[in-house]
């Protein structure tokens, strides 16, 4: 007989979720329970593909934060909401410190940090050619503007209208009371604003590029672009450099095509 034949089972609680499935507000509530596990995904994404340290170093304080949010529980000791059987002590809300610290962290770096400049004209990144590529719409929009200040900011709104959501979702749902839920928000905001203010003294202390300048890191091809390359372009004018390069190698090919059937009716009249 195994041993899930006589031991009781447990749910994984990551994942396990307590909803009214009479009540479409609180199927959505669930769904939002999902998002720090879902921006742990994008934090792994983005790291592997972009070896951005802006990234490592918010993620980095992400789980600092996590630290504080274990340790805060552990010795407010304060219990959840009687009428919910969530695990774990609810002072302070960690759903909430957890989405109030991404937000922040992300309006501190699009609103103060970023700091983008125009895109070079992409003519520029390949070597040039003698035979020139026809002008056309695009190539009159090389010099692209970097992201404006009004959408950077629109983008941090909205990333912290999403955390007042998922906040809200924790009460809504009975996991937490509004006072858990409003010290979980100002711990996040705190461990936000405190590493962004220490991520920054690093910058400045010459740290970050001291790291980047190491063998280690370098093996790894850790880089930091994403302070400075606009966000919209990031790998847009590497592309945008090698399709012209592409299209002034087929009109060179049409031009020596064309020399040369030039040559050979040449020839052929000649022969006649």
């Amino acid at each position: 007989m195994s041993g899930l034949d006589t031991d009781a089972l447990a749910s994984l609680s990551l994942t396990h979720v307590h909803y009214n499935p009479n009540d479409p507000l609180s199927y959505l509530c669930a769904w939002l329970a999902l998002v720090p596990q879902g921006l742990c995904v994008v934090y792994a994404t983005l790291i592997w593909s972009t070896r951005e340290v802006e990234i490592m170093m918010m993620f980095a304080g992400q789980m600092a934060c996590e630290a504080l949010n274990w340790g805060l529980k552990r010795w407010i000791k304060e219990e959840r909401p009687r009428r919910m059987a969530g695990k774990g002590y609810g002072m302070p809300s960690s759903h909430a410190q957890f989405v109030a610290y991404f937000a922040a962290t992300l309006a501190l770096f699009l609103l103060l940090r970023h700091q983008p400049r125009p895109s070079p004209s992409p003519t520029h990144l390949t070597q040039p050619s003698r035979v020139s590529a026809p002008k056309s719409k695009t190539s009159s929009q090389n010099n692209h503007p970097p992201l404006s200040w009004g959408l950077r900011a629109t983008f941090a709104g909205l990333a912290l209208l999403g955390a007042v959501a998922v906040a809200v979702s924790r009460v809504y749902l009975r996991y937490h009371t509004p006072k858990q839920v409003a010290v979980g928000c100002a711990a996040g905001l705190a461990c936000a604003v405190g590493w962004f203010a220490f991520t920054g003294w690093l910058r400045r202390m010459g740290v970050v590029d001291a790291l980047l300048e190491s063998e280690v890191v370098r093996l790894f091809r850790v880089r930091d672009l994403v302070v400075t390359e606009d966000l919209s372009e990031a790998g847009w004018e590497r592309w945008e450099g090698r399709r012209l390069e592409r299209r002034r190698e087929r009109e060179r090919e049409r031009e020596l095509d064309g020399f040369y059937q030039e040559k050979k009716t040449r020839a052929e009249a000649k022969s006649q």
